[in-house]
């Protein structure tokens, strides 16, 4: 009597992830694509429950599949159902930036907008000179330029840990910006970008004394 060959076994499904993978990484920051794969998986499979996880905290997870990036971001004040008195506090605070700093966000997104519109390639790579050279062409007048320019890397730095610059492996001075700056500086605001760097410049040219 022969034996039947085994069946072969029944195709399993989809692994399924551990939702602490997503969530503890969005804690730590935005959760990139092709920075942070397993994570990203997990918070595509799991987006329902990382949500429900998010409401408690009275966060939103934001998700660009398109872009490849995710973030939190705190709801609006007053969004949260209930007593706005039993809302929970702001685990991600505004940020105050300082006017290079601000200035040098919007330039990146500018020049992230101009890429889109013309070129075929997804990553746009920036150098240190070629950053120092568009924040030259943009300061007010009145500003001390040479130590702004002495000053670069440590905005740069800022940029770096705001997660909208990301430094190139193995070069110091090579910038990939991030697309996840696209959700911080949208169409609109940049589309105002004339009008609001006049603004920038007013507020902070300095004030000349009594002659």
């Amino acid at each position: 009597m022969t034996t039947p060959p085994a069946s072969a076994p029944a195709p399993t499904s989809r692994q399924t992830l551990p939702l602490s993978l997503p969530v503890n990484q969005l804690f730590k920051g935005p959760v990139f694509r092709d920075q942070h794969e397993r994570a990203w998986e997990a918070l595509l499979q799991l987006r329902a429950r990382v949500q429900d996880h998010a409401d408690v905290m009275g966060l939103r997870v934001v998700i660009d599949e398109t872009e490849g990036y995710a973030f939190l971001q705190s709801k609006p004040d007053g969004e949260e159902d209930g007593d706005p008195r039993d809302a929970a506090p702001r685990l991600m605070p505004r940020r105050s930036l300082s006017y290079p700093v601000s200035l040098l966000i919007v330039l990146l997104r500018k020049r992230l907008a101009e890429f889109d519109a013309g070129s075929d390639g997804t990553r746009l790579m920036i150098t240190r000179d070629e950053i120092v050279s568009v924040v030259r062409t943009f300061l007010p007048a009145g500003t001390n330029e040479a130590r702004l320019v002495d000053q670069v890397d440590s905005h740069i730095n800022k940029v770096v840990e705001l997660q909208f610059l990301r430094r190139a492996r193995g070069q110091e001075h090579l910038f990939e910006v991030q697309r996840i700056i696209k959700a911080f500086v949208d169409g609109q605001w940049l589309a105002g970008f004339e009008s609001i760097l006049a603004q920038y410049a007013a507020s902070h040219t300095p004030q000349e004394g009594p002659q």
